[in-house]
């Protein structure tokens, strides 16, 4: 009966810890940040600093935010399955260190980014692609057989080189609830 007692309130106080651990992981980690579309929150990593300091002084800044870009814009449900997806690999990733220091996006990634450029820029890219035979033609591969606008336009919005030499004030960026 005493062994009872004793496996019964271990069982609690191992149970209460856990959850405490558990609040605790979720407050350290900013884990509800990551629900709103606030840009801040993608710099909670700072391998995401050069990124986000670029995107700051870019033409896309006052107008469009981390969220608008990479994330699909048909609806609340797979806005917050691409944003599980992501978190899940980005974790991982950067968890077990397993990601390049020159950060590139995922083939869904870009086909997320593709189709909000094109979302956003609905006028100009029904001309673009009317006209690209005749003005966004490369190496055979044109807009109509699978270029990406970024493939060009690169510098938007996270400017022509990245990397810390040169964004060197951006170790500052913080993330602010």
């Amino acid at each position: 009966m005493k062994t009872n007692k004793v496996l019964a309130g271990s069982a609690i106080v191992v149970f209460i810890a856990a959850i405490g651990l558990f609040v605790y992981l979720l407050n350290i980690s900013k884990a509800f940040s990551y629900l709103s579309s606030d840009s801040k929150a993608c710099i909670n990593c700072h391998v995401m600093n050069t990124q986000y300091a670029t995107w700051q002084h870019s033409s896309h800044a006052a107008v469009a935010g981390c969220a608008d870009c990479h994330l699909p814009q048909n609806g609340f449900i797979s806005k917050y399955i691409a944003k599980a997806r992501d978190g899940f690999n980005h974790a991982a990733a950067f968890t077990f260190n397993t990601y390049d220091n020159a950060i590139k996006i995922s083939d869904d990634g870009a086909a997320r980014v593709q189709n909000n450029c094109i979302l956003c820029h609905a006028s100009i890219a029904s001309v673009i692609v009317t006209n690209s035979d005749i003005n966004h033609r490369y190496n055979d591969k044109s807009v109509k057989t699978g270029r990406r606008c970024f493939d060009c336009h690169k510098e938007v919005p996270h400017g022509k080189v990245r990397g810390l030499s040169t964004t060197p004030y951006n170790l500052g960026v913080q993330y602010v609830k």
